[in-house]
Order: C-alpha cells, then structure tokens, then sequence
C-alpha cells in the first residue's frame, strides 16, 4: 500500500486469539469475562505501537481474563486467588498507557494473567467541603470525576491528555501530571490519603494536611505503576473553579528565543497556569501557525482574585525577550503593547483544538501508514540548549535511517520549573506497512540513549512500563532498586502484581 492509502483495521471475528491459558475462579465468575472483545481490549495501551498491533489483529499476550471488581472484597479475593494460583494480575486503569504499562506479556513462569478493570468503583463517595477534598473511588475517570465534584462548585483540576478515559487509580499509580504548566499540576500533590490493595493486605494512610512522618506511605505507591497493589480510593485536595482567565499567544522569532522568555517567566514568580512553548514545526502542523515563529501559549487563572495584573507583567516580560503578541494571523505587535484578551486566540484556539484531539487523530495516520509518536523528558535550563540540539540531530537521523527518508520532529514545553523545562518531542514520518513496531523500536531506543546519556529523565510524566524499563534502571540510584525490590517482596511475595514493570518479580 502507498502512503496515505487508507486502510481498514481487522475485525475482531477475524482475530485468532489463543485460548485462555487458565479459567477464571469459579467463585469470582460473577465479575469475571474470558470472551474475546474484553480479552482484546485489554491486551494493548495506547503507544503507537499498540495501535499498529491492534489495528493489524496482532494480540500477542492478550489476557486470560477480565476481571470487574465491585467492591472491595471482590478485589482482596482476586488478588488471594491470583497470589495462589500464580496468575499475573495486571492493573487496567482506563487502558491509555503508552510505555507498555497495562501489557500482559508476563512469561512463562505464571500460570496466566488477569487484567483487573476497576471501571465498576468509579464514584465520588463523600466530599469534605470545609477542608476542600473528597474521597474518590481509583476507577473513576475524568469526566466522571469532575461531573461530580461539579456539583459542588469544585474540581480536582487535573486535566492529562488523556483526561476522558484515564482513572484516577492510574494517574496516582504512574505519578500523572496534569496540563497545567506550574503549581500543583502532580497528580501526588493532590493527595491527602490512600487506600490501596495489595497480596498482603490493605494498605491505607491517614488523611493529613501535612505530615514528616517517616518515608511518606502515599508518596510510595505515587509510581508504584500497579507493581505494589491495586489503587481502591484516594482522598484529593480539591478547590473551587476558576472565576477568573485571562491568555494569550506571543511569538518568537526562534525557539531559542521562547526558550530564554519562559525561564525568565518560571523564575519570576508568577506561576502560569499554561506557559506551553511550542516550536514552528509544530506551530504549523497544529495550524497555529505557519512555521515562521515559535507559540508560546500563554495563561493565568484564579478563583479568587483577577489575574490582569499577572498576565500583564508576564507579557512584559515576553516583550523584553522579543515576543509579539499575535493578532489573529494578520500581524502582531510588541508584547506589552497589546491587551492579553486581545491578542493570540486564534493561534491558540488552533493549538488546544489539536493538542485535545491529537490521540485520537494517531489512529488516523496508523491506518495512513503515518508513523506517528512522542517522547518526553526534563532537564534543568543550563543544559537544556545542548541537550536540544543533540537530542534533536539523533531523533532525525534516527528517523532517516528507520523510515528511508526525513520526517518531522518538533518540540514543545508542556510543564516549566523555576530550574528546567519538561519538554516533549513529536515524530511524524513515512511508515513502512509491516514494520511500523520496528521503526518505532529504532526511534525510541536511540533517543533514549540519549536522554540518558545526557543526564536527563527517561520520563516526566509517561511513566516507566515495561517499554522505559531498560533506561529506568540506569537512572535510579542501585541501592534504591534494592529497597524497592525489597518492599515488592515485602506486599506482594508470589510477585503477581503487575510483573515486568520498574523491577523484576520475587520469584
């Protein structure tokens, strides 16, 4: 097939599935499925290469079973049965991982693998409106989430990318970030208390403001990825919405330019709720702009007080760095000579538009035979331009190699510290039909080396699954990979949990 051909996924009567390996318990039948949509949905994320893999009818390690807990014993007994049946139990979240964390390729040595889906117990059980927090069940997805604490007047005001199908369970698991640029935007500064499941019990936290008590238990399972226990509910600091916004879009001649501006910004103290800087080659892909300037998208709010004065003085210091302020497409002037509401909606209104549906836009170009995917990572503002260059040069020599030809890699910020910036990578490229697993695989291992190799992060908020493992364990300190193993072994002895990811399994 030529580039750009659309193709048409597989159907699902024409998967050959291998049979389940082992049956689900008969006492836990009630909440237990082995037919073939529940095994197929749950045998992939959502990488890239997952989407190829699912879109080709490849299910290479789908589950035995689905289990749909309703409760919380319903849970303790799946987690005992699976611990003496030596069945891997892998956590499902809402399914969006996209570093292999939901995959359930365990090996040989279990008896098969469960993937527990935790949609049942989804629900805002009590709100506490006088210490702003509520008790939320780890299955509840985003909007859910926010539906309910919408009729309060509240929100939990954590907003990933993949918002509508993602849990809260998963996001406290793999340690999410929000889409908000500075302030708590972490999922685990959100936190008041846990309660999770494990094989050896309940694991739950005191719910405290604050607390110096020791390694903190819920900044434990805060990354654990499902290799601890299973996330049943949390207490979150929520707060009321916002009242008051005010944003706007400012252009830079060059990235490097944009660059200087926000380190300027995150330092100032002025903490922006979107402070998103975004390269030219992105800025044209996402039709916010024609490729000429860097976009750098531009917010405050509050629900308290009016933020005029904030964005003001934030675009004064855009101003000193160069930045206009863009007027719709049909010119732009010096920052801090134009109002913020006046200024940059359509650039930005172009870029949202794109950002939010860019996941779904992916299966798009995988049936077009478009290799389309993203890495991320962060580091501090001193090495930030050298590590650019290199990681940036590697990333498109990889993709010439991989893909026969160029392909398009562009940055952007997505969160900013008063010491570094998260930034995030986009690769568009010519797929070769067949070989889209393995192209990526070229991609993401050269880039890898590289963000390691230069002191980076391997990840800022992708979290590590099995497909960082390799480069997770040249980050971490050695004697810290074996207090963890030790905790592992400690909660989960017959090692089911969620095997394969952050450590190797006690067995």
């Amino acid at each position: 097939m030529k580039l750009g051909e659309v193709r048409d996924p597989v159907a699902l009567e024409e998967v050959s599935l291998a049979p389940p390996r082992v049956p689900a318990p008969r006492e836990l039948a009630d909440i237990c499925t082995s037919d073939d949509h529940a095994r197929c949905s749950h045998a992939w994320g959502k990488s890239y290469s997952d989407v190829v893999r699912g879109f080709g009818g490849r299910f290479d390690h789908p589950p035995d079973f689905v289990a749909r807990p309703r409760d919380e014993t319903d849970l303790e007994r799946l987690l005992e049965w699976c611990s003496g049946a030596g069945v891997a139990a892998i956590p499902y979240g809402g399914g969006t991982s996209v570093v292999g964390g939901v995959t359930p390729e365990v090996g040989p040595s279990y008896a098969g693998a469960a993937s527990i889906d935790m949609g049942a117990l989804g629900g805002v059980l009590e709100v506490d409106e006088v210490s702003r927090s509520a008790r939320i069940q780890g299955g509840a997805t985003g909007p859910a989430l926010e539906a309910a604490l919408g009729e309060h007047g509240l929100t939990l005001r954590h907003f990933p990318q993949s918002f509508e199908l993602s849990t809260l369970g998963g996001w406290i698991a793999t340690r999410a970030a929000g889409h908000f640029a500075t302030g708590p935007t972490h999922i685990e500064d959100m936190v008041e208390s846990v309660r999770a499941i494990t094989p050896s019990g309940l694991w739950a936290s005191r719910r405290l403001p604050g607390s110096g008590a020791g390694v903190s238990p819920d900044r434990m399972l805060a990354g654990s990825e499902g290799a601890l226990g299973i996330i049943l509910e949390a207490w979150m600091r929520v707060q009321p919405r916002p009242s008051f916004r005010r944003s706007a879009g400012v252009r830079f001649a060059s990235f490097s330019e944009g660059v200087e501006c926000v380190r300027a910004i995150s330092q100032s103290g002025l903490n922006p709720a979107n402070c998103r800087l975004i390269d030219a080659g992105e800025a044209r892909m996402t039709m916010a702009g024609d490729g000429s300037f860097a976009l750098l998208v531009l917010g405050f709010e509050s629900t308290d007080h009016p933020v005029d004065d904030a964005i003001a003085r934030a675009l004064e210091i855009c101003a000193q760095h160069g930045g206009r302020v863009a007027d719709g497409g049909s010119g732009a002037k010096p920052a801090g000579e134009q109002a913020p509401v006046a200024g940059g909606q359509d650039a930005v209104g172009s870029w949202r538009s794109a950002f939010l549906g860019a996941p779904y836009l992916r299966d798009v170009f995988v049936a077009m035979g478009v290799l389309s995917e993203t890495f991320e990572t962060a580091i501090t503002w001193e090495r930030f331009p050298a590590f650019h260059e290199r990681i940036t040069a590697a990333a498109e020599d990889t993709v010439a190699d991989a893909c026969g030809g160029p392909g398009q890699v562009s940055a952007r910020f997505t969160h900013v510290y008063a010491d570094g910036p998260a930034v995030y990578y986009t690769v568009i490229a010519p797929a070769r039909r067949g070989e889209e697993v393995e192209q990526w695989a070229a991609i993401k291992a050269s880039v890898s080396d590289v963000i390691v190799a230069e002191g980076a992060t391997i990840t800022h908020h992708h979290a590590v699954g099995r497909d960082h493992r390799r480069w997770y364990e040249l980050q971490r300190p050695a004697p810290f990979a074996a207090a963890l193993r030790g905790a592992k072994t400690a909660v989960d002895p017959a090692g089911i949990m969620n095997p394969g990811v952050l450590m190797d399994p006690p067995r």
